[in-house]
């Protein structure tokens, strides 16, 4: 991670704490608290659209990653990394409807795609690194982790 000054610090110990010392949450949190200040300036007839899908995709992000490092098997992590991804990539068209609409300035709206960028990157990577890893594999092979459906009677009358 570059120079920057992490906006949280866990209380347990350094290198054991869990998915908050990951590059790709410390970024994605960077993200979901500069849209939440963004979201802030929105105009009044925007706060049950654009200002509720923002701030919900954006925290969509850090909570996809939480989840993910909770999970035992690569694959099933694997697919909520996916979704944070791809709540990632549906804040940056909100921020570009923002922008559309003039609602952010253009460095604004640059800085914040930088960084948007850059956390889509750092979760990249971070998916390489858990899909070479492979935890779970030796136990439940490389299926992904599904239960099986039931079957179910049903009484017409």
């Amino acid at each position: 991670m570059s120079e920057r000054k992490p906006l949280y610090q866990s209380p347990g110990e350094p290198g054991k704490r869990g998915f908050e010392d990951l590059e790709c949450y410390q970024l994605a949190l960077e993200v979901m608290a500069k849209v939440h200040e963004f979201s802030r300036t929105l105009p009044p007839e925007e706060k049950f659209d654009l200002y509720a899908q923002i701030r919900r995709s954006a925290k969509g992000v850090t909570g996809n990653i939480g989840e993910a490092y909770g999970r035992y098997h690569y694959l099933d992590s694997l697919r909520f990394y996916s979704i944070a991804r791809g709540e990632l990539n549906e804040t940056l068209p909100r921020l570009i409807d923002a922008r559309v609409l003039n609602y952010i300035a253009q460095t604004q709206f640059e800085a914040l795609y930088r960084l948007i960028r850059q956390t889509e990157q750092a979760l990249n990577g971070f998916m390489s690194y858990v899909r070479r890893q492979k935890a779970g594999s030796q136990e439940y092979g490389d299926k992904s982790l599904h239960e099986d459906s039931a079957d179910y009677d049903i009484d017409p009358e």
